[in-house]
């Protein structure tokens, strides 16, 4: 077990166990914190679990913990590694159960005094068209043909279908659409689960939330985002649903076998991989974006109903109700790039899990209007805490493989949560602030207490002065919805 004597300090905000450290480590481990965030990180096997990461063949660089990093399945959430695509291995447990979990932020030019009459309804009006819980089904009547369609399209099925304008794509990761997805990658169970679910935000940590812009930090690149104070802002936290999870229950499971097969060593089962290149690792990529396209489309279908909400509710008030894009980025999923690895560009497979994606400026993909200033990185809080918007930096290129933190990060399990906060108080706080609030459960909403997470603005402060990404703008909760 991993203790803080053997963690070497290389910067106010950055740690490593050299690869030394144990004879199965591949490559050194890093750690992103400041030295007051070292005990949480240290109460349970988030550590040890970043070491156990290092083990994978095909390794390269180093493997790296975000400052919200907590303890997962095999990695740990916050946990980054690059793999070479032409020795490496692709893990389900370096993706995750909810394939492509992500957040996707929109803006409006709606002020918080305009839309405080209508907060109440706004949000009623949210709840009703964003079917949440565990299972909880949509309104969208999805066939075989169409599921498929959106397996291999994703964003792309809900422009054809009038669900997503074009501007959205250009501001979504990948353009909302990840090549190389295969449907029959996945299995009957997973195709069954995930077309009655398509539309649906799901349980958890998933949210929709109206924020306001309370401060903005860099204004140059906030401009160029479209973000100014005062702002009315809407977030959309959800991911792949049942789908996602079946596939990485349906490739856990069949790469216990690949492991035996391909005679790899692993230090803990929950590790489970195949080489990259190997039938069983091409299998699961094109399941895993299969999914990822899934959770695309469905974060742009929920769009489109939080899109009608606004109308349906402001219209009759507001001159400038509509919502615009701003970004959507993923959180859970593995991604062929290409990064400079001893001085040579080379191609790899980047896991990110509960880790997004923090590009700096030129990057092609970006749309046009981001292009000079890098890609947007979503950072939302726990409930009643703030968000934040950053930007990638050329730094973080060469730190992290292009990767930042996704959220606050849990320093409380949710069955902790439950036992130690009661719901119906935690709604009388969140609502005493002036937050509305819309839950499935109050054991939900205890789960998801601002306690059992950490303090959002210093995990932001450790991602921006480790040069991992940069402060644009800080938001405030007025109006939440749990699944």
């Amino acid at each position: 077990m991993v203790q803080k004597r053997d963690l070497t300090r290389v910067t106010d905000t950055l740690w490593e166990i050299p690869s030394h450290h144990r004879s199965d480590m591949r490559v050194p481990a890093r750690l992103f914190a400041t030295a007051d965030m070292l005990d949480d990180v240290l109460a349970d096997k988030t550590i040890d679990q970043l070491v156990n990461m290092t083990t994978l063949p095909g390794s390269v660089g180093w493997a790296a913990a975000m400052p919200d990093a907590h303890q997962g399945y095999g990695f740990c959430i916050g946990g980054v590694l690059a793999t070479r695509l032409s020795d490496g291995v692709i893990s389900p447990g370096g993706v995750g159960y909810d394939i492509n979990c992500g957040v996707r932020l929109l803006r409006s030019e709606v002020t918080q005094d305009e839309i405080a009459p209508f907060l109440d309804s706004l949000m009623t009006s949210i709840d009703q068209n964003c079917p949440s819980g565990v299972g909880r089904q949509g309104t969208l009547k999805v066939s075989g043909q169409d599921l498929d369609a959106v397996l291999v399209g994703g964003s792309q099925w809900a422009l054809r279908k009038g669900y997503a304008r074009p501007q959205d794509l250009p501001h979504t990761e990948s353009h909302g659409s990840i090549p190389g997805a295969d449907p029959g990658a996945l299995s009957s169970r997973a195709r069954s689960r995930g077309c009655p679910q398509l539309g649906t935000l799901g349980a958890g940590n998933h949210f929709v939330e109206v924020d306001v812009v309370e401060e903005v930090t860099d204004p140059a690149v906030a401009t160029a985002f479209g973000i100014r104070p005062g702002q009315i802002m809407v977030q959309i936290h959800s991911g792949s649903r049942g789908l996602g999870h079946q596939v990485a229950t349906d490739y856990v499971e069949s790469f216990q076998d690949a492991v035996r097969k391909h005679s790899i060593r692993l230090p803990d089962r929950e590790l489970v991989c195949a080489p990259f290149g190997s039938k069983e690792g091409q299998a699961y990529f094109a399941a895993m974006c299969a999914a990822a396209n899934y959770a695309f489309c469905n974060r742009q279908l929920l769009t489109h109903w939080v899109r009608r909400s606004f109308e349906d509710v402001l219209a009759a008030h507001i001159r400038r109700f509509d919502l615009h894009m701003v970004y959507d980025i993923a959180h859970n999923i593995a991604k062929v790039e290409t990064h400079i690895v001893q001085g040579a560009k080379t191609k790899v497979c980047v896991h990110r899990k509960g880790a997004t994606r923090a590009f700096g400026p030129g990057f092609a993909e970006l749309p046009a209007d981001y292009r000079d200033f890098g890609q947007p990185v979503l950072v939302p809080g726990s409930m009643g805490t703030a968000s934040w918007l950053l930007v990638g930096t050329e730094q973080s290129m060469e730190l992290s493989f292009g990767s930042c933190c996704h959220g606050a990060g849990r320093t409380m399990s949710r069955a902790q949560a439950k036992k130690t906060i009661w719901g119906s108080d935690l709604r009388q706080q969140l609502e005493a602030q002036g937050i509305v609030v819309r839950a499935g459960s109050m054991a939900g909403l205890a789960e998801e207490a601002p306690a059992a997470y950490k303090d959002v603005d210093q995990v932001v402060d450790v991602v921006h002065r480790a040069g991992l990404a940069s402060k644009v703008a800080r938001l405030r909760p007025l109006g939440v919805i749990k699944g």
